[in-house]
């Protein structure tokens, strides 16, 4: 039976999350007379329990809005699967997440550029659109780094009037290892220690679809997208719609994809255009052979380590009978982000072993933020280590982040259903330079907590996983990596996976399909030593912009270059 026809949009939005919804809202803004239509699986959110006020996100976990993805078995982590979740709702990832707000380091943004020869994407080319999301907490802040106008309410611990009574020993402690204070980590200089700034509106979440509103658009939730339809004309290959995982046919002038980092790539080959292995295996019809699709996969690790307090009965952390301010409610537990860098020397013999490519060395051998790391006032996850650390105020923890991984893993198809969880394989912890990078962190987190004299203060031990030992300030690489390998796991910060320079060109258009744009997190080609919720809305206030110049010309669509991006 043919898929039955309906209207066609000037617009078609594939995925309802942050992207999309910046997307559908602006370009209704900009271009009233478009007729745009946003298309996501997930449920409209904003009336749900526990969806705004930011500590409640623990009962969002598991939940049926979370996909609740588990990764394939990885090598380099005891063989064994690592959950994943990821958001199934209108405004994606923002319903759920932790709210942090970390633009990261100007050379990762800068490498991006230079990267695909577009100066749109280094930082400068990015900053107009850092300020144009920003409601800055400060209003008199500088404006020329940040905005006071946008959509975006940003705050810091201090402004949303959590004090915590562990900030000025934790503040203490890492200044007696080496990592100072810096005033404002996001105008593309994070390196040091910075006040933990999050994306609150009087201490609830913003949802994407809630901040850039969606009136006019024409919103359909709760159904699949499973492929683009693309048709022949004349020598070119075009995108006239998508059909719904219902048989449904939905045509426009213009089709996008902003399905994640995850979906995004799996709606590509679903569509025909990926490896063309991967599509003779599940026996789709080939429009493009892509081979970058679903490749060059990068994700965040973070490992967490969990401590006693010396005096619980101070109301310390969070669980604690005493722990009953009701500014706490407004945010994460914590005061402080570090970021750092790591031994020049340690860093250049990780890369030699890894075989490193000349200028992909010299690259992270400059002065980089590799590693970001915190102590929070709270104490959760221990279960996923074998641990159980009672929620009573006694425990705290602390967590190291490989900000700049040079392991690559691969997102596939498990079938041609568009309803089922694509396959998902970070290959965490791969590369000797990955290894290197989260035992500095961990050694680091070691010396903070027992060799400072307000760590000894503070802790009195701490808590292992069973059958593992304590890992001291100068602990081998065999015990810091038998943790990791326990204790490794996603921060949630997917992409690459159709990367800009070998699936997309800099206008985000799919190389060698007229019409086809992709505009999520998975055109991110590079790490970046950000928290990317905060990329992702300047990356979509761009490409709204990009998308509606485009649209005075009628989308009339720009020569493709085929021979560009590997093609």
């Amino acid at each position: 039976m043919s898929p039955s026809k309906t209207s066609a949009s000037d617009v078609i939005i594939c995925g309802g999350g942050t992207a999309g919804c910046v997307l559908a809202s602006r370009l209704h803004q900009k271009k009233p007379s478009l007729s745009i239509t946003l298309i996501e699986a997930g449920k409209d959110v904003s009336k749900r329990e526990h969806i705004y006020k930011p500590l409640e996100a623990a009962y969002l976990f598991g939940s049926e809005i979370d996909y609740a993805y588990s990764t394939t078995p990885q090598t380099h982590l005891n063989g064994k699967p690592r959950a994943n979740c990821a958001t199934k709702a209108l405004s994606g990832s923002t319903a759920m997440n932790s709210g942090g707000w970390t633009r990261g380091d100007a050379a990762d943004y800068d490498e991006w550029a230079e990267l695909v020869g577009d100066k749109r994407w280094s930082y400068s080319g990015m900053l107009p659109y850092f300020r144009k999301t920003e409601h800055h907490f400060d209003p008199h802040v500088d404006p020329k780094h940040h905005g006071t106008s946008g959509p975006i309410h940003i705050s810091s611990v201090t402004s949303s009037g959590r004090h915590y009574p562990l900030r000025e020993p934790v503040r203490s402690a890492w200044a007696h290892v080496g990592v100072q204070r810096v005033a404002d980590a996001n105008k593309g200089s994070p390196k040091g220690l910075a006040e933990l700034t999050e994306n609150r509106h009087n201490g609830l979440r913003q949802l994407a679809s809630d901040a850039y509103p969606l009136h006019g658009v024409h919103v359909i939730t709760e159904t699949f997208v499973q492929r683009v339809i693309i048709e022949e004309h004349g020598v070119h290959k075009v995108a006239t719609g998508v059909e719904l995982s219902d048989g449904l046919v939905l045509h426009a002038k213009q089709v996008i994809l902003s399905c994640s980092a995850y979906r995004t790539p799996q709606v590509l080959m679903l569509s025909g255009i990926g490896p063309k292995d991967t599509l003779a295996k599940h026996e789709i019809e080939r429009v493009i052979d892509s081979p970058f699709v679903g490749k060059n996969f990068h994700d965040h690790m973070m490992v967490s380590r969990f401590w006693k307090l010396r005096h619980p009965e101070k109301g310390l952390a969070m669980g604690s009978q005493l722990w009953k301010d009701p500014a706490f409610q407004k945010g994460l537990p914590m005061d402080w982000i570090a970021t750092c860098g790591v031994d020049e020397e340690g860093l250049r013999s990780a890369l030699a072993k890894d075989h490193a490519k000349a200028d992909d060395a010299s690259r992270l051998l400059k002065d980089r933020c590799h590693l970001e790391m915190y102590v929070v006032y709270a104490a959760f996850g221990g279960e996923k280590q074998g641990l159980q650390i009672p929620f009573d105020g006694s425990h705290i923890m602390t967590s190291a982040i490989g900000m700049l991984p040079t392991s690559r893993g691969s997102i596939s198809i498990a079938s041609k259903n568009a309803k089922d969880s694509p396959v998902i394989d970070p290959n965490y912890y791969a590369t000797h330079v990955d290894r290197f990078v989260q035992r500095e962190g961990q050694r680091k987190l070691s010396q903070l907590m027992t060799e400072t004299a307000e760590g000894k203060d503070l802790v009195d031990h701490e808590v292992t996983p069973p059958g593992l030992h304590k890992l001291p300030a100068d602990a081998s690489q065999e015990v810091v990596d038998d943790l990791v390998k326990i204790a490794g796991q996603t921060v949630y910060h997917p992409a690459g996976t159709a990367s800009m320079g070998k699936v997309v060109d800099s206008d985000l258009n799919v190389y060698g399909v007229k019409g086809l744009k992709v505009i999520d997190a998975s055109v991110i080609p590079v790490p970046l030593a950000a928290h990317y919720q905060c990329c992702v809305y300047a990356l979509a206030e761009q490409a709204a912009d990009i998308v509606a110049a485009e649209a005075q010309g009628g989308f009339v669509a720009k020569v493709l270059h085929h021979t560009a991006g590997g093609h």
